[in-house]
């Protein structure tokens, strides 16, 4: 079984190269030096900052790994190169909620680069999955938890 590809933009890939060298770099010697610090106190058994700097390092540790997992089977999507005719990863779009009447944009993202706040939603979201391959003027039933919702494809365009 192959592992799954992770889409992630230009962006996104950057993000988590910077992220892991800033892991790798700077806050593995930080917490090396705090345990190092909380070892020269004495007994380790009853030390708690030696213990809050273990479990650091290893949350530390299980990040950098699963970055690098993330990078190991990324794909990334040239957004320069999406095409403008149908919703896919790598697209800005602009949609109707016909429920609240009002326009909403998303930006249309691998999952690893979800971030709702930013407006940024995965492809393998409901609302993602749904507008996939839709084109402007396309009406998209999304189910939800709350039932189905309702979007007109306004337009669409490059993420950059």
């Amino acid at each position: 079984m192959s592992e799954k590809k992770n889409l992630l933009t230009y962006e996104g890939l950057k993000n988590l190269e910077d992220e892991l060298q800033e892991l790798k770099t700077v806050k593995r010697k930080e917490v090396a030096e705090k345990i190092k610090e909380a070892r020269e106190q004495g007994d380790l058994s009853e030390n708690a900052e030696y213990d809050a700097a273990k479990d650091e390092q290893r949350d530390i540790e299980a990040r950098i790994e699963e970055i690098e997992k993330i990078l190991k089977n990324a794909e990334v999507v040239v957004e320069d190169e999406v095409d403008l005719d149908k919703i896919n990863v790598g697209c800005r779009v602009k949609v109707f909620d016909m429920e609240f009447d009002e326009e909403v944009e998303f930006r249309i993202v691998g999952s690893t680069e979800a971030n709702s706040l930013q407006g940024k939603i995965s492809n393998e979201s409901p609302v993602g999955h749904a507008l996939i391959g839709s084109r402007v003027g396309d009406v998209v039933n999304v189910e939800t938890q709350a039932g189905i919702i309702q979007y007109k494809v306004l337009e669409i365009q490059r993420s950059n």
